[in-house]
């Protein structure tokens, strides 16, 4: 799988090695509020939902999940990708990102080049994107990326009713 650059910004197919990474990420009260608790604990958590979740996917379908990093100091700031969601149709495109480095214009610069991406690579010119009710911001940027809101959704082993957005 490929790596893409954009101005500022790398984005590296996710590998095991990023577990540290992703176990921060992952485990930072807005990801927990908004996305949801992924129940990593450890290292070892981590390294197992990366080869459980998107390794297989990566070797499906050709992309999955990018680890985003800062050119200029190869810092890893946030994660972005596109996946096969159980309960949604349509390709789902994702973004998380460190406290830290939200609100610079990280997460559109990336999810903007996945999304260009997926089109002239892999074919894929529908996409969809859910976030809560009250993620504004997410909303905000899901906006800004050309989809438009569809529906309220709620996917397989969820209690949340989710806003469902699509180009």
């Amino acid at each position: 799988m490929n790596s893409y650059e954009t101005d500022r910004l790398i984005l590296k197919p996710a590998e095991v090695q990023d577990a540290d990474f992703f176990l921060e990420l992952y485990n930072m009260p807005s990801f927990i509020q908004y996305i949801g608790d992924r129940n990593l604990r450890t290292k070892e958590d981590a390294e197992n939902y990366i080869t459980s979740r998107f390794i297989p996917q990566i070797e499906k379908l050709g992309f999955g999940n990018y680890v985003v990093i800062l050119k200029e100091d190869h810092t890893k700031i946030g994660a972005v990708g596109i996946f096969e969601r159980e309960g949604l149709d349509v390709l789902d495109i994702g973004f998380s990102f460190l406290e830290k480095y939200e609100g610079k214009g990280f997460a559109y610069e990336s999810a903007n080049k996945l999304k260009e991406v997926a089109a002239t690579d892999f074919g894929v010119h529908k996409i969809s994107a859910i976030t809560t009710k009250d993620n504004f911001s997410s909303q905000k940027l899901i906006e800004r990326l050309g989809l438009k809101f569809q529906k309220m959704v709620t996917i397989p082993e969820d209690v949340v009713e989710l806003m469902y957005y699509e180009n």
